[in-house]
């Protein structure tokens, strides 16, 4: 890196989320995207008096989205969906955007589908505003850049 030159980190509140088929602008919350690899602890008779660390499953955590709420019924549908028992399966990505505007780092999940819907609360003394979630469960994360 040459001197003077700085590679500042990202913002957490410039990012996009991209869902098959889904066209939704303005969340403001996209978390609980992680992986864990569990550890099976294992010792064989003859082992010394310590066990070995194996790796077992991996496990993806859920994802939560959160928005302002609009006419846009497209995500709550989609959940509408899976209580009817019909699990609509798509890809989703999580964008971060640098101050630019271009891509700077990207997760992709498979094999996502939503299991929690969260309406707005309302408060008639507040000046909030509405907000819905919607959690999300997949079958893997990458990240692409």
């Amino acid at each position: 890196m040459a001197t003077g030159q700085r590679k500042d980190p990202f913002r957490n509140f410039r990012f996009r989320v991209e869902i098959d088929g889904i066209q939704q602008a303005g969340f403001s919350d996209a978390t609980g995207f992680d992986s864990t690899i569990d550890v099976i602890e294992y010792r064989e008779g003859t082992d010394p008096t310590h066990v070995r660390k194996l790796s077992g499953l991996t496990k993806y955590g859920n994802i939560t989205l959160k928005w302002g709420q609009t006419d846009s019924l497209d995500l709550y549908n989609w959940h509408k969906e899976a209580i009817a028992g019909s699990i609509q399966r798509r890809n989703l990505s999580i964008i971060v955007v640098d101050e630019a505007g271009n891509d700077k780092g990207r997760w992709d999940f498979v094999g996502a589908w939503p299991t929690k819907y969260d309406a707005p609360d309302f408060n008639a003394k507040g000046n909030d505003i509405a907000v819905e979630s919607l959690e999300i469960v997949h079958e893997g994360m990458t990240r692409v850049s």
